[in-house]
């Protein structure tokens, strides 16, 4: 055993009898990075102080992990096996099996990436039939689709709506294939990106800043969504047709460039939510802040902006907002300095180029008061938006 495996574990026994109260977060990536330590001392299973969590709740609190059953201290919901929320057992690619409560099957990747596989992470709420809704949900740059879909449990029971979210593996999908939906490739983001420790701000250097254009759609990541929404209707025999999806953050980057350069989706009402950067359906600026340099024509674009396309934004994600990183170039601040300025802006130039070109817009605006870059309080206004009758 190596010293600093041994110090790991005076420092984890002494961690034990911590209350798990304190510091159960910490307890816990404390014990996740012991796990992917090459010694043969390996922690394979939860300690009993990481067993229960809070019955979801939409607040932070439902990321710890406590001692035992009783009542979380900070929302008063019940505390409940974390098993109860997690499908435990092995999962089989490709083999999709959804049950009533929450869960996760694996597909294969799409087209070029067959390899890289998808984990889905649903929850199907106990009044589900046939006919019930279907919602994609989008994960930000943490590719976390197992708490974007514990954010939505709640309204999933409430409204009845089937949660599917994917993640999307940092490791095998980098920016240009996440964030950008493969667009983009090659980017020499290490070179001409310089992160401002002091802030949330990446500043790029549009100079040296380089990439390939994908022209090949069947490798976008935009017909994952179909792919899962076909694959799961057919295996729960469900009636419906179309869906609605939610993303926020670089979720809600990769639905507005979805409504763009996949109009012919199966999707339904796309909640594009927190942006921080937009790709502007303008032939006169290239990717990644336009379409100048695809080969999208004015017969894509007006396919796009019949699509149900909705700027989900938060009135709080403003200059004073130092919640997720922000992308700043002297391209993309023509757009605004901070998400709600951009989100804004996207719109009402969208509006004003489909004036320009004689095009029909659908797309809409929607400024939610009193919320910065935050998924779950954006989450809990588009439940509200898309199934409460308060569109």
């Amino acid at each position: 055993m190596t010293l600093k495996l041994l110090i790991s574990c005076i420092l984890l026994c002494t961690i034990s009898n911590t209350s798990a109260q304190e510091n159960p977060q910490f307890i816990e990536d404390f014990r996740t990075s012991a796990i992917h330590h090459n010694d043969t001392l390996k922690f394979t299973r939860p300690f009993k102080k990481q067993e229960y969590i809070c019955t979801p709740c939409d607040l932070k609190c439902d990321e710890l992990f406590f001692a035992e059953a009783g009542t979380c201290p900070h929302c008063n919901m019940e505390l409940v096996k974390k098993s109860d929320f997690t499908n435990q057992k092995v999962l089989v690619l490709n083999e999709i099996n959804i049950e009533e409560g929450s869960g996760e099957f694996l597909i294969e990747g799409g087209d070029g990436k067959k390899e890289k596989a998808i984990p889905i992470y649903y929850h199907m709420p106990k009044n589900y039939k046939p006919d019930s809704k279907i919602l994609i949900v989008i994960p930000g740059a943490g590719r976390n689709g197992d708490s974007y879909r514990d954010a939505w449990i709640k309204a999933s029971e409430k409204y009845g709506v089937l949660i599917l979210s994917p993640m999307y593996k940092e490791a095998e999908y980098d920016y240009g294939a996440y964030h950008m939906g493969d667009l983009i490739y090659n980017l020499n983001l290490e070179n001409s990106a310089q992160y401002d420790e002091n802030s949330n701000k990446v500043f790029l250097d549009e100079e040296i800043f380089s990439f390939k254009i994908n022209s090949n759609r069947n490798e976008w990541i935009y017909n994952d969504f179909d792919r899962i929404f076909d694959n799961v209707v057919k295996v729960l025999g469900s009636t419906q047709t179309e869906y609605d999806i939610f993303g926020h953050s670089a979720g809600g980057q990769i639905l507005h460039r979805f409504a763009i350069f996949q109009p012919n989706s199966k999707a339904n009402r796309i909640l594009a939510s927190n942006s921080g950067a937009y790709a502007l359906p303008d032939f006169n600026t290239d990717l990644p802040f336009g379409i100048h340099n695809t080969d999208l024509t004015k017969e894509n674009i007006k396919a796009s902006f019949k699509k149900n396309l909705v700027l989900f934004i938060g009135e709080l994600d403003n200059e004073n907002e130092q919640g997720g990183l922000i992308l700043r170039s002297p391209t993309v601040d023509k757009q605004g300095t901070h998400r709600l300025e951009r989100g804004t802006y996207f719109y009402n130039k969208s509006k004003d180029i489909s004036k320009e070109l004689g095009l029909d817009f659908n797309w809409k605006l929607r400024i939610v008061p009193n919320i910065g870059h935050d998924h779950r309080k954006m989450g809990a206004a588009a439940e509200k938006y898309l199934y409460d009758g308060t569109e």
